[in-house]
C-alpha cells in the first residue's frame, strides 16, 4: 500500500473515531440523549476495524503513524463541526505530527 491509500484509510478511521468519541462527549457533556451512544459505539468499532487494515507490519507503528492524521482530522472537526477555527499553532503542530507519522510509516526498514 502506498502513502495515498494509507492516508485515505487513516482519514476514514479518524472520522469514525472522532465521531464515536463526539457521541459520547455529547451525551456526557452536552446532555444529549443516551441514544447517541449506540451510533457512537458502532463508529468506534468501525474505527478499530479500519485501523487494523493499516499497511504496517506492527500495530504500534500503525497507531503511531495514524496519530498525525488523527490530530489533523480533529482540527478539521473543530472547525467544521464545532465552528471554531484552528489557529496557526494548531495547524503547525498538526503538520509536524503528520510529517512524523509519514516518517514512521514510510521510512525504509531493514528486513
Amino acid at each position: 500500500m502506498t502513502a495515498v491509500p494509507a492516508l485515505a484509510l487513516y482519514a476514514i478511521a479518524a472520522l469514525a473515531e472522532i465521531a464515536g468519541c463526539f457521541a459520547v462527549w455529547a451525551w456526557m457533556r452536552q446532555g444529549a440523549s443516551a441514544f447517541w451512544l449506540l451510533p457512537g459505539l458502532l463508529s468506534l468499532a468501525a474505527f478499530a476495524w479500519l485501523l487494523s487494515w493499516s499497511p504496517s507490519e506492527a500495530a504500534g507503528r500503525a497507531y503511531a503513524a495514524y496519530g498525525g492524521v488523527y490530530i489533523m482530522a480533529s482540527l478539521v472537526w473543530l472547525w467544521v463541526v464545532e465552528g471554531r477555527r484552528p489557529d496557526v499553532w494548531d495547524v503547525t503542530g498538526a503538520v509536524v505530527c503528520l510529517i512524523g507519522g509519514g516518517i514512521i510509516l514510510l521510512a525504509p526498514r531493514a528486513a
